[in-house]
């Protein structure tokens, strides 16, 4: 992939300008999410003092997803993505104060707390495939890997920066303030919105169908690409099993190591570290496109490192093995997300985000569950390591299974061409 000349490879994106502006608008609010993250693990502890319902409110967070997420994909392919963002992040902003106003006026109510998740669920659910699909629009097909990387590294740099601040805010001033701030922050990405040229509207070929019609021939074309299918699979298998950050580590800081606030706080800050370095990487090594063994290192370092973490638990431990798996996630993610992108196409390309996002996340009330119920049952080390063990094997028979379909059908291919020759 030729690079522009005068153009930085590693941030060729950021010369875009409605990316940049995209870009420095999520640099304030994604702080303020993340600080919100911790904030809402740590009162849900305080409230009941259990890993099971705080997998619920997880449950409830990431429910919405299966339910409204291939609707997210539908709209984001009929509606201008910018203007859904703005009204998805702005029920953001006004739910993330609600929780702040509950929590300060001392009225704040466990049952309150799982609403308040499930309606930021369904927001999300509404939002991510919009902004998933609407990067391309920004930054175009030729920055697309670079445009993915530098946002996860903006993402989980500021999971290294929200955390920390979150457990000297929750020290210094309460839960309360995690909230506030976080509504305050939205304001930041909501200007840079609105500033942005481009709509993200798709052109369609295909007529307007039904929301049902639609959804099913996304499906067929799915099936009938394994450069789709198969990534998908993986990141279905992945997220359902090793990807359960939310419930494990803030369960294993308080419960497990009997450690507070601010030690969570940096536990999570070494896996945003770790991830942060993952999506530099990528946006490193972007100018080559996505590759698969990117794939499979990324699934090596997020599921090893958890394994290594239930077999042998330890405060200075975690820090070094939630860094490796930070740094497997985005490489694991990202690529998925830039192969999944590259190979639909643009009439397709919502629907198509919104099972990413459906995959990604939407598996995240099962395996946040099973997490739950694991740590509850046994401990939570041996959550972390059955569940990665379980992904490493599911993810091994997937890629064996990708390599064969794609070795089938390149002979395929060079049969028809001898064919062709032949009559020639």
């Amino acid at each position: 992939m030729a690079v522009e000349k005068g153009v930085f490879a590693p941030i060729a994106a950021l010369y875009h300008r409605d990316y940049r502006l995209y870009w420095t608008g999520q640099l304030i609010s994604v702080t303020g999410t993340w600080m919100q993250q911790v904030g809402l693990a740590w009162l849900v502890l305080e409230l009941t003092h259990s890993a099971l319902l705080l997998g619920v409110v997880g449950a409830a967070n990431f429910g919405p997803i299966l339910l409204f997420s291939l609707l997210g994909g539908t709209l984001a392919d009929r509606v201008s993505k910018r203007r859904l963002i703005i009204f998805t992040q702005a029920g953001m902003m006004a739910t993330a104060l609600a929780l702040g106003l509950l929590v300060l006026t001392g009225l704040v109510q466990y049952w309150q707390v799982v609403v308040c998740a499930f309606v930021l669920g369904t927001l999300n659910a509404l939002d991510a495939p919009a902004r998933q699909s609407f990067i391309i629009d920004l930054a175009g097909r030729d920055h697309l890997m670079n445009a993915i990387a530098l946002h996860s590294s903006l993402f989980n740099g500021a999971r290294v920066v929200g955390p920390a601040i979150a457990g000297v805010v929750i020290a210094c001033w309460g839960i309360e303030a995690c909230f506030l701030i976080n509504a305050a922050s939205f304001v930041a990405v909501l200007v840079q919105l609105l500033r942005i040229r481009a709509e993200g509207i798709t052109k369609r070929t295909e007529t307007e169908k039904s929301f049902w019609a639609e959804t099913r021939a996304a499906f067929s074309y799915i099936r009938g690409n394994p450069t789709i299918f198969f990534p998908l699979l993986l990141l279905a298998q992945i997220s359902l099993f090793a990807i359960n950050f939310s419930v494990l580590v803030p369960a294993f800081a308080r419960l497990t190591l009997g450690r507070g606030a601010q030690d969570f706080g940096f536990l999570l800050s070494a896996q945003g570290l770790g991830a942060m370095l993952g999506g530099l990487t990528l946006a490193w090594l972007s100018n080559s496109g996505p590759r698969r063994r990117f794939i499979i290192m990324g699934i090596i370092g997020l599921c090893g490192a958890q394994i290594l973490l239930g077999c042998w638990p330890g405060y200075h431990r975690a820090l070094w093995l939630l860094f490796i798996a930070g740094w497997g996630m985005v490489a694991f993610g990202g690529t998925v997300n830039t192969t999944v992108q590259l190979a639909a196409s643009d009439e397709f390309r919502g629907r198509v985000m919104s099972l990413f996002v459906l995959f990604f996340m939407g598996t995240s009330p099962f395996g946040n569950f099973l997490s739950g119920v694991l740590a509850d049952s046994f401990s939570i080390p041996v959550a972390f390591a059955v569940g990665s063990s379980v992904a490493i094997l599911l993810a091994t028979g997937t890629i064996y299974q990708w390599q064969r379909v794609e070795k089938r059908r390149g002979a395929s291919v060079r049969a028809g061409q001898e064919l062709t020759e032949g009559c020639g």
